[in-house]
């Protein structure tokens, strides 16, 4: 079920006014909210479910186990089964064939022929997203930072909560679990911040997002016949149509939960105003970059140790990061080139003893990002290489613009999601509670007429494009 379908506006109202009867029993709110985020996964494929189950059940059970026992041997021994149970799963389902292929790749530079055994599967809708939370579940127990819940439905709740199963944001269990095993009242002020959060989202994604989409989905599909300046153009487009798209699927997502009394974490906060490669990780997808930090950047040693220790595991921790958008090279490719910058940066900083490079800084990251973008859209390794020597040695020609009208709209629009971006910047504010500064019939106007031209701007694209990962 997606955020920006008639089945959606149907769904969530419903299971609003349910909530909220049962508010007096807490057992009642979280089965229900269990079973309207089964329903909600199975819209797409019910046969999953089975896999978020399983995933659940593990870590329920392992997560005790890990608690109650004394044995250091014991502890581990748990976690690791707790690691081999879901990526294997993950490896399984988005992996199995792509390393099976690069293997036989590898083989054929060495002149030995093999066939890549593939798999015939479908990449379960959100199981990266709910992978990592649950492991950070039993790691966070492991580290002895968490102590493990016995509510069962309390737990596959917070595994499966509907409004950010499918593409996040990853909820550790220390934030989300306790807001599910507690009683939750209704605040007049989250309910204004949830909706005008939730309307903020949908002009992100269906009115800006997917009106540069067009552009950028006509130029990228044939990049060989288009100069210069119109691969430009499009990957500019590109890089917000992301931003935005993502940035409106985690408002709704956190604005959604907000109207049902939880509190999620901060996924986006205006990562195009970074000044430098480090504050943009720090703004971007945050429930994943603090993650990969977290659980795997700490894990290999962080920076305790030489600084060439230290680039190594980030190197590793950014190609990681990358492969867990996407089962290509192209997606490796990509985590490398955030990896190299990263250590670039530290290195610069650190010779020039400076914590960041001023002005500049505002300017360089997005147009390193601009470029790495390229990997992640273009269809595979020799598109993504040929638009790169174009952008790099660029011709200055007049652009092909295609379609004039997707490009006067997608400018438009660019134009009206940057304006908004940059008021909050300027004033310090933060969309997540920005509704609350409204008087409900202030409100009420500003919702019905973003709903209004969400309506005059619908486009046919409904998928995010998180999805695929």
């Amino acid at each position: 079920m997606l955020f920006n379908s008639i089945e959606y506006l149907i769904f969530f109202p419903t299971v609003f006014i349910l909530y909220w009867l049962l508010n007096k029993d807490l057992k009642k709110q979280n089965l229900l909210l269990l079973v309207a985020s089964y329903f909600f996964y199975a819209y797409w494929d019910w046969t999953f479910l089975s896999l978020i189950i399983y995933s659940s059940f593990i870590d329920y059970y392992i997560g005790i186990k890990i608690y109650e026992t004394d044995s250091v041997k014991a502890k581990k021994n748990w976690l690791r089964l707790s690691l081999v149970s879901n990526l294997g799963l993950l490896a399984a389902f988005k992996y199995f064939n792509f390393f099976t292929e690069s293997f036989a790749e590898m083989m054929l530079l060495f002149g030995w022929q093999v066939d890549a055994i593939t798999l015939n599967i479908i990449l379960p809708v959100g199981i990266s997203f709910y992978t990592f939370q649950t492991l950070s579940y039993t790691i966070d127990i492991y580290r002895g930072n968490f102590k493990p819940t016995k509510d069962i439905i309390a737990f596959f709740t917070f595994v499966s909560l509907f409004p950010q199963l499918v593409a996040g944001p990853i909820e550790r269990a220390s934030n989300l679990l306790p807001q599910i095993e507690k009683v939750r009242k209704f605040k007049q002020k989250w309910f204004h911040d949830g909706i005008f959060q939730i309307t903020v989202g949908l002009f992100r994604k269906v009115v800006i997002a997917d009106n540069l989409g067009i552009y950028v989905d006509s130029i990228y599909a044939s990049p060989d016949v288009h100069n210069s300046s119109t691969l430009l153009l499009a990957t500019v487009f590109y890089a917000y149509q992301i931003y935005f798209d993502f940035a409106g699927y985690s408002d709704i997502a956190i604005g959604s939960a907000k109207l049902l009394g939880f509190k999620f974490n901060q996924n986006f906060k205006l990562p195009y105003f970074s000044n430098s490669i480090a504050d943009i990780w720090q703004r971007w997808h945050i429930s994943l970059s603090s993650w990969l930090r977290d659980y795997l950047y700490y894990s290999l040693g962080g920076s305790r140790g030489s600084a060439i220790f230290t680039f190594r595991n980030l190197m590793i921790t950014m190609i990681i990061g990358g492969l867990w958008h996407g089962n290509t090279w192209n997606f490796a490719i990509w985590g490398a080139i955030h990896g190299l910058l990263l250590v670039g940066e530290k290195i610069i900083f650190l010779t020039l003893k400076i914590k960041n490079a001023g002005w500049i800084g505002y300017i360089y990251p997005f147009c390193v990002v601009l470029l790495s973008w390229v990997f992640f859209r273009a269809q595979d390794f020799e598109t993504a290489i040929q638009i790169i020597k174009k952008l790099i040695f660029f011709e200055f020609k007049i652009p092909f613009v295609g379609d004039i009208n997707a490009i006067v709209t997608g400018l438009a629009m660019l134009a009206i999601g940057m304006s908004f971006d940059l008021y909050l910047f300027k004033t310090d504010k933060d969309l997540e509670t920005l509704g609350r500064t409204f008087s409900p019939l202030k409100l009420g106007v500003i919702v019905s007429a973003i709903i209004l031209l969400t309506s005059l701007f619908y486009s046919t694209s409904n998928n995010f494009i998180y999805f695929q990962f």
